[in-house]
């Protein structure tokens, strides 16, 4: 009988585990999912319970053939990938290609990769969890749905090559909602007053007006403003009431895996996706100097702030020994879940406290120890003692009028030595204020009224998305960092200046799926969605029956959009715009290289042009820009060459056209960044650049275009492929391997790691 065999997910992981389960047991990974529903075909029978038809995937046929030929001799496999509903789902599909008369399955959850958390899980297999499974199943057969019946709807509506995702374009509606609100947004004018006074003691101060008589202070113009201004400068001002109060603040609880995408985004600038990258190679293992890889973190797909009870007392330990007795607790705090919240996983944590930042820094990479610091100084500061903080408020009268200001001091930092919540760091008391006792005046030195405008409500960032996604239930955090990248993959939004805009393609997608399928874009829809996958994986609900109910309603709307979505598929969209050469109406129309402006009069008018749209979203042709002032002479026919405004940017022309048709590329900084290198085209004297596609993607392609049509989604990079002898390399960025330089060439495959 051969020995057992341990398979796991991920190839990184292979290193770490047999570290710890030496030459007993055999490791192998699937290297994610091994099946998959077809590509080409819907593969899920609607008449049949939902059926679905799984194949292996095409490029897994040698993942296969090895796990086959390494299970050969195995009676017993512990099928370990990640502990989740996705783990779940390759657990069960490499049971089914591994399945054999007297061969034992076991499911095994990780939850840390160390020795103990290794050894832990082997001791208590669990059967395969079919319920968990089920709940994979129902919410992969929910996506095939509806992404393979309504994206087909949208190639004849609008253009091919577009998608709809069930949970993707609830995201984009909430970026589009967001956006015409602050387009609808009209501003208010309003006005505040203070006052810098001064005490018998130091320091000055300054007071805010917060009350007329009884009422809130809301002041709307100028003329008020004046009045109000004019009353103070002949008023005498007192200390009416002096509030004092401390407050105990308690740390936040160890990260989730949304808390964690957003603290990431917003304190390390990562973004979500990157995030998530950086957390699964800490989480997989990283050599620190112990003979092979070591898992520092616990799995970093959570919901739950649960910890186990050992971790929290080597947290204890680790705190008594560095800050002292007056920053520990005699016994571990815990912290209590929300509502259907899945306890199965712990909150994200170091494996071990004593691997300290400071320890491990060597070992890391500048993202890894970044990240790595973030999870394990949110752990510990949980597990210390409250930060206490005193707060004073002075209330001034002058007449009828009411003014405070108020101040905080950090009595005892406790918990913040190590982890600063923003609004109560040290640093952030309001200002330094006097000593003053009640019934003292006041001197007055100056009363200042400013004009303000009530402000839009503000586009969503990285981080607030992630975070609005949370709130409404709408995914779940394990499918965030996925979700972002879709919606900006495809076209639907652009990342500007690190907050959310949607496209013209979003709006137009957007407008005609909310037309066509109200029901399944409505948030609240999607997040009972989300409970109702929770109910098939505790088992109070069955897979087959939540597919049905959804699919009654679906297949009547599905039926009913095919008959009355509107097409825009040569028409466009409607504008107020007329056009300037004809006087008929401008259209928005979607082309191959993205939105233009179009006349409805075509092809009698074959008036075209770029268009932009204000912050209200209203329309503006762009005007063509032709400059005769000759730029230099044509490096083919030598006549002076001048600059013109096409459909694909500004570009220099030659003047002796059509006899002579040599065109370049206009290099701008905001359209065209050089990357340093030279292009890669025997003979061919250009650069590459840096640019972006009409729906906001970043490629690289020759400066010399449409001269040289060299371009490549990925970033060339100038070291030569060892292997083969191409000239270039390319970065990419994968999950499983991480930032790798790989060869361009289809044939070669050669590829190297790189640090993030």
């Amino acid at each position: 009988m051969g020995k057992p065999l341990i398979i796991v997910e991920s190839p990184t992981k292979i290193k770490t585990l047999q570290k710890y389960v030496g030459k007993e047991y055999k490791v192998a990974a699937s290297a994610g999912h091994i099946r998959d529903l077809p590509v080409k075909t819907l593969g899920i029978d609607v008449d049949d319970d939902f059926k679905a038809e799984y194949v292996n995937i095409k490029d897994k046929a040698k993942i296969i053939s090895h796990l086959k030929k390494i299970a050969k001799d195995s009676n017993d496999i512990y099928l370990a990938p990640d502990p989740d509903r996705e783990g779940e789902a390759i657990a069960f599909h490499v049971m089914d290609i591994l399945k054999k008369k007297d061969r034992r399955f076991h499911r095994v959850l990780i939850h840390e990769l160390t020795q103990k958390g290794i050894e832990d899980a082997l001791k208590k297999p669990l059967e395969p969890d079919v319920n968990k499974y089920d709940a994979q199943q129902a919410r992969r057969k929910l996506d095939r749905l509806v992404g393979y019946q309504i994206s087909p709807l949208l190639w004849q509506k609008v253009q091919r090559g577009l998608s709809a995702g069930r949970v993707q374009s609830v995201a984009v509606k909430i970026i589009c909602d967001r956006e015409r609100e602050i387009r609808q947004f009209v501003p208010e004018e309003y006005w505040t007053i203070t006052a810098d006074l001064m005490a018998q003691n130091p320091p000055s101060f300054n007071a805010a007006l917060v009350k007329i008589g009884q009422k809130k202070a809301k002041i709307t113009h100028e003329a008020q403003a004046k009045k109000i201004v004019t009353d103070l400068e002949n008023a005498q001002f007192f200390v009416d009431e002096i509030k004092k109060k401390t407050i105990k603040r308690n740390p936040l609880p160890p990260f989730i895996t949304s808390k964690l995408q957003q603290d990431a985004i917003n304190r390390l600038r990562f973004s979500a996706k990157k995030t998530m990258v950086v957390a699964q190679q800490l989480y997989e293992g990283v050599d620190v100097g112990t003979d092979g890889p070591e898992g520092l973190i616990t799995y970093m797909r959570t919901d739950s702030t649960r910890i186990a009870p050992e971790a929290a007392q080597e947290a204890l330990e680790l705190i008594l020994q560095d800050f002292g007795k007056d920053y520990a607790l005699t016994t571990p705090r815990h912290f209590k879940n929300k509502n259907k919240v899945q306890d199965a996983h712990e909150a994200i944590r170091p494996t071990s406290v004593f691997n300290t930042p400071k320890k491990l820094k060597p070992y890391l990479s500048d993202d890894q120890f970044k990240l790595y610091d973030l999870i394990w100084k949110r752990f510990v500061a949980s597990q210390m003692s409250q930060a206490i903080i005193d707060q004073k408020a002075i209330l001034i009268k002058a007449g009828q009028y009411l003014f405070s200001v108020s101040g905080s001091t950090v009595k005892f930092d406790g918990f913040m030595a190590l982890y600063e919540i923003p609004e109560t760091s040290p640093g952030n008391d309001i200002q330094s204020l006097p000593h003053v006792r009640e019934k003292e005046e006041l001197a007055r030195e100056k009363i200042i009224s400013k004009q303000h405008f009530t402000k839009p409500p503000p586009r969503f960032s990285e981080a607030s998305l992630v975070k609005e996604l949370e709130k409404n239930g709408i995914g779940r955090p394990s499918t965030y960092a996925s979700i972002i990248s879709v919606i900006q993959d495809k076209g639907y939004v652009e990342l500007v200046k690190r907050y959310f805009v949607p496209s013209e393609l979003g709006f137009i997608v957007n407008d005609l799926l909310v037309a066509s399928f109200p029901h399944l874009l409505d948030v609240s829809f999607t997040a009972q969605m989300e409970n109702n996958l929770d109910d098939v994986e505790n088992g109070s609900l069955e897979e087959v029956d939540l597919l049905a109910r959804f699919y009654e309603a679906f297949s009547q709307t599905l039926d009913n959009a095919r008959q009355n979505m509107v097409s825009v598929k040569g028409v466009g969209v409607k504008t107020d715009l007329t056009c300037p050469s004809c006087g008929n109406p401008l259209n928005i129309k979607i082309g191959k290289n993205g939105h233009f402006l179009a006349c409805t009069a075509y092809p009698d008018c074959t008036f075209t042009s770029n268009y932009t749209r204000d912050e209200k979203g209203n329309i503006a042709i762009v005007e063509k820009q032709v400059d005769n002032t000759p730029v230099k002479n044509c490096p083919q026919c030598g006549k002076p060459m001048v600059q013109k405004d096409g459909r694909f940017g500004l570009f220099l022309a030659c003047t002796g056209y059509p006899e002579c048709k040599y065109t370049e590329s206009v290099m701008s900084e905001n359209s065209h960044q050089d990357i340093g290198l030279n292009c890669m085209e025997p003979g061919c004297t250009g650069r590459i650049v840096e640019k972006k596609s009409k729906r906001g993607k970043i490629f690289y392609g020759c400066s010399q275009y449409p001269k040289c049509t060299f371009a490549s989604w990925d970033k060339p990079v100038g070291k030569a492929c060892p292997q083969c002898n191409s000239p270039f390399l390319v970065e990419k960025q994968t999950k499983r391997e991480g930032k790798i330089l790989k060869c361009p060439a289809p044939k070669c495959g050669y590829k190297e790691k790189q640090a993030l």
